[in-house]
């Protein structure tokens, strides 16, 4: 049985009249924490793409990226999606809802905004009140500026990226230091990790993404040290 299936089924069990934010109070053991995840990531999508206005070809594309949506699937997605543009709760409340939800663990909100950043990014164009979208929910999910800092500096071009800034450290932090950071974070990116906070598989895909930019950001900082 697909992901999407089993969110489907979650979907359609929602009483009648209830909003799709509902649907986060019925997913909290463990087994469906992976549904939560997925529909937290489509419905703020659906959210964030009414802030700037349009929904791309690119974003819709992004969204298979991540989830890997089968051609069978793709009907179930878009309900998801469509769901939570029609709904009139806010963003904020779906945010509220999934910061209750997934509150035991940082890691997966850095995850949830990797999803929405790449989706974000998809049309090649980061509109100003995407920013603003995503440092709202940032913020309501607790997320230092630092961190949040780092995750835009890993997928905003608006200039090149700054490794310090891709690992979240400050340039006068020691080496060994910086090692460390980088080490837990290859450590945090690995699949086993991602699916004890409740990642499905489908989403792994972004963890590799987050390897090779936190891998790079290492390697740079490194040769930067020994030339000096």
């Amino acid at each position: 049985m697909s992901i999407w299936t089993r969110i489907s089924a979650a979907v359609s069990a929602l009483s009648k009249g209830e909003p799709l934010s509902a649907v986060f109070d019925h997913l909290r053991a463990p087994p469906e924490r992976s549904i939560a995840f997925t529909i937290a990531v489509v419905a703020l999508g659906a959210k964030m793409a009414k802030a700037d206005g349009q929904v791309t070809r690119d974003e819709v594309t992004a969204f298979r990226e991540v989830f890997q949506i089968a051609a069978e699937d793709e009907a179930g997605a878009a309900r998801v999606f469509n769901l939570a543009r029609k709904d009139i709760a806010g963003y904020e409340e779906y945010a509220r809802k999934i910061k209750a939800m997934f509150g035991d663990g940082p890691d997966v909100f850095c995850d949830l905004m990797e999803g929405l950043f790449h989706i974000a990014m998809a049309d090649g164009n980061y509109h100003p009140n995407e920013d603003e979208f995503l440092a709202s929910v940032a913020r309501i999910f607790g997320m230092s500026e630092s961190r949040f800092a780092a995750l835009r500096a890993r997928f905003v071009p608006d200039a090149a990226p700054e490794p310090y800034s891709v690992l979240g450290v400050s340039p006068d932090m020691p080496l060994d230091e910086i090692r460390a950071v980088w080490r837990a974070q290859v450590r945090e990116s690995h699949p086993d990790r991602m699916r004890a906070r409740g990642l499905p598989d489908e989403a792994t895909a972004l963890a590799e993404k987050r390897l090779i930019a936190i891998n790079q950001a290492w390697e740079t900082i490194q040769a930067t040290r020994k030339k000096d």
